[in-house]
């Protein structure tokens, strides 16, 4: 079954899958002083070091979560609240329009519970975040901002952020900026040190790692109060038993990841070509959202006008072709997309979506069997109609009559 949904979760690497089980068979608590312990900590410590080297950052700045969400909670809630205990002034939460749910969500949280004061910062046609934009949002009163959160690359429509010079400027008034790389990291060049922000995000599950495992790194002279408390694991930031056999795990997938990046994002640009050629082969009016070059080279996204995107999913689905929406759904209700809200599209052409994303595992005959049926699965789901324009059409009617 062709699956166009890696930008969701990649199957695991074997290599990962083989290090993970082995390791599955091993006792001992990295917290443990005894042999078992202090073997578990050796190989934790070597998955640390190995981490920071893949990722421009030192060792001592890489804390281990539970994944992308863990990892973007720990950052935007603990760093707000140390930089508002540190000065009360600091209320204001600045994040982009097309953030994860993760970092939206949780700056919402922040604003509903803890008097943030959330500031979102606006995004152009491709859903990029200009330094001016920031500039604006920081304007004359820097101190009472607590942080900055913007993603380096849209999980969506694959736009990647100028998150270096974004930290730049926020750099220049002392305040830290948090990036969600969750997207990037194995596609992109990611250099903790160069991009000179305060904390990362990174999971595993992305890069064919498993799922459940991740890393936040945090520069050392960036406080940030814990989320959990228990042990005091990871600096006292992010206390709990480390899961030893998914770092690893976690590790492996990104040393290898990093080492084939720079083939395997060629790969991708060219497999993404050809989808894309597919796609308007088959549904000549199909629009490409998002940059056409240069942003994330294993995303498509595309909008099919006529057509609710949960509906094409699931006809596409039926002939055995599994991507994604652009929208999220909670409860079953489908919602537009707010990444192309924020890009400036209507509500209609924001529930008319969907995303194909390609992997390692993706290879033409994918893209074949896609261009096969997709014409006819957009003809079925436009003969199904977009429900508010069915209404308006028979609201037409009854005028004319």
């Amino acid at each position: 079954m062709p699956y166009l949904d890696h930008a969701a979760t990649t199957p695991m690497r074997p290599e990962a899958i083989a290090v993970l089980t082995e390791a599955l068979r091993e006792a001992g608590n990295p917290s443990s002083l005894h042999a078992s312990g202090r073997a578990a900590r050796r190989r934790v410590e070597e998955a640390r070091e190995s981490c920071a080297a893949r990722l421009g950052a030192r060792a001592s700045e890489v804390i281990f979560t539970g994944g992308g969400t863990e990892g973007d909670n720990l950052a935007v809630k603990g760093i707000y609240w140390a930089r508002r205990a540190e000065d009360p002034r600091r209320r204001r939460v600045l994040v982009s329009a097309v953030e994860h749910h993760a970092v939206l969500d949780t700056a919402e949280w922040l604003r509903d519970h803890e008097g943030a004061e959330l500031v979102v910062l606006g995004v152009d046609a491709s859903g990029r975040v200009a330094p001016e934009e920031l500039r604006a949002a920081i304007g004359d009163d820097p101190d009472s901002v607590a942080l900055v959160s913007v993603m380096l690359a849209n999980n969506e429509v694959g736009t990647v952020n100028p998150v270096r010079e974004l930290a730049a400027i926020a750099a220049g008034h002392g305040i830290p900026v948090h990036t969600d790389a969750v997207q990037a990291v194995g596609v992109l060049e990611v250099d903790f040190a160069a991009l000179g922000v305060a904390a990362l995000t990174c999971s595993a599950h992305k890069i064919g790692g498993p799922v459940g495992a991740g890393a936040l790194l945090l520069r050392r002279d960036t406080a940030c109060t814990p989320v959990l408390h228990g042990g005091g694991q990871e600096r006292e930031v992010r206390s709990g038993t480390l899961a030893t056999a998914a770092i690893l795990g976690f590790v492996r997938a990104l040393e290898l990841a990093v080492a084939e990046r720079e083939t395997h994002a060629g790969e991708l640009a060219r497999l993404r070509a050809l989808l894309l050629t597919a796609v308007r082969a088959a549904v000549p009016d199909a629009v490409v959202n998002g940059p056409e070059h240069g942003g994330l080279p294993g995303i498509a996204h595309v909008t099919f006008p006529g057509c609710r995107g949960d509906t094409l999913l699931a006809a596409l689905d039926a002939r055995g072709i599994e991507c994604s929406t652009g929208s999220a759904c909670t409860a079953g209700v489908s919602r537009p997309s707010h990444v192309l809200l924020a890009m400036g599209a209507d509500a209609e052409a924001a529930r008319g979506c969907l995303r194909f994303s390609l992997g390692y595992t993706s290879t033409d005959a994918d893209v074949t069997a896609l261009g096969a049926v997709l014409g006819e699965a957009v003809t079925g789901a436009r003969g199904r109609g977009v429900p508010s324009l069915r209404r308006r059409k028979t609201d037409r009617v009854k005028e004319m009559s």
